[in-house]
């Protein structure tokens, strides 16, 4: 039987994707997608993961993507349950983060790097653009300028030069970078869950749409927020001074 090409990790609260093809560099297949979306989909589902982390090895995150045999609408579909999550999710980047790679950790919430990583979208050089949304997310994240360049001319950049576009969270020592993007994930998973998922949520608005319209959002999630049992716990325990016991309620 062959392996698959993802494996779920459980950390307590904290779950790992770990894309699982290294002799492939965990190129982005439509069988890879698919297998990862279906273990996403698991793991947000499950009320016992607060924080989900999406790995690779320490040679590569995914070196690009390879759906030339998928329908134009299953990639499309792919894509968007890659982004549907309501989980908290970090990408937990070592190596090549190339194309449809780059694309993955930009879907991805947070992003810890290691000081190895190298980003790029090399679809120009192939005749082709990004087509799983690196064009949208660069340009919101960097502006025109600086996502036009990454994407005419297919230039690699570092990790270090990523952090200082505002694209990683944090870069680490080559052997350090799962652990620390799993110390990120348990700080995230420690907060009240709902919270934590209507937060991103209300980030998420923020990107897609406009002020008004994200002002708007923000203010219903509030309220939602307003209405669950962990914020009286967080108000309690803060009167007490005692750690709140969350219960995703």
């Amino acid at each position: 039987m062959a392996d698959p090409a993802v494996i779920a990790e459980h950390d307590g609260p904290v779950a790992v994707a770990r894309l699982n093809r290294p002799d492939e560099r965990n190129t982005l297949t439509q069988h890879t997608m698919e297998a990862l979306v279906e273990t996403l989909e698991g793991l947000d589902a499950d009320p016992r993961v607060r924080c989900i982390v999406i790995a690779g090895n320490e040679r590569s995150f995914a070196a690009g993507g390879d759906m030339a045999s998928a329908d134009r609408a299953d990639a499309v579909d792919l894509w968007r349950r890659l982004r549907a999550p309501l989980t908290p999710v970090v990408a937990a980047v070592s190596g090549y983060a190339l194309g449809g790679g780059w694309e993955l950790a930009l879907t991805c919430d947070l992003v810890v790097a290691s000081e190895s990583a190298e980003f790029g979208q090399p679809e120009i050089m192939l005749g082709l653009i990004p087509g799983g949304g690196a064009t949208q997310r660069l340009t919101r994240a960097i502006g025109r300028q600086r996502a036009m360049e990454l994407v005419l001319t297919g230039r690699r950049i570092p990790a270090a030069e990523a952090f200082a576009l505002g694209l990683v969270n944090k870069v680490t020592h080559k052997k350090e970078w799962l652990e620390q993007s799993l110390q990120l994930a348990r700080l995230v998973a420690k907060r009240p869950p709902i919270a934590a998922r209507l937060a991103k949520q209300a980030v998420l608005t923020a990107e897609e749409t406009g002020i008004t319209t994200g002002f708007e959002e923000e203010r219903r999630l509030y309220g939602h927020a307003m209405a669950t049992e962990d914020r009286v716990e967080a108000m309690q325990a803060y009167r007490e001074q005692r750690p709140p016991k969350f219960t995703g309620r």
